[in-house]
């Protein structure tokens, strides 16, 4: 009996892999043992920075929404406690971009937490 090898579903999976590296620099793109290493590395790479985009987003808006309570003569943590007391259910994001582009509404959520 001859050998099977399996060779049409083997060159299929290596074909895969190496058209998902297409755009990497030099043999990362071309061969498919240095392109398989690529692309895991880099689906590692994606998943773990989805995680630390949303992490640095939330400082970005703190960091704003900071600024802001400043000018309005209040820090962001009695800012954020006042928030909850008060019941507004604004997230952070919106929030943030208030402070930036509406400033008079922003005024007006931190008089609203003051009352």
């Amino acid at each position: 009996m001859p050998r099977a090898t399996n060779a049409p579903a083997s060159r299929e999976r290596r074909k895969r892999v190496v058209t998902s590296a297409a755009g990497y620099r030099g043999r990362r793109s071309k061969l498919f043992r240095y392109a398989k290493d690529a692309t895991m590395k880099a689906k590692y790479w994606s998943y773990r920075d989805r995680k630390t985009r949303k992490r640095n987003f939330r400082h970005l808006w703190i960091a704003r929404l900071s600024a802001a309570c400043k000018l309005q003569g209040m820090n962001y943590s009695s800012f954020a406690g006042a928030l909850r007391k008060a019941g507004v259910e604004l997230d952070r994001k919106i929030l943030a971009d208030l402070a930036i582009h509406e400033p008079a509404a922003f005024a007006a959520v931190v008089a609203a937490t003051r009352a």
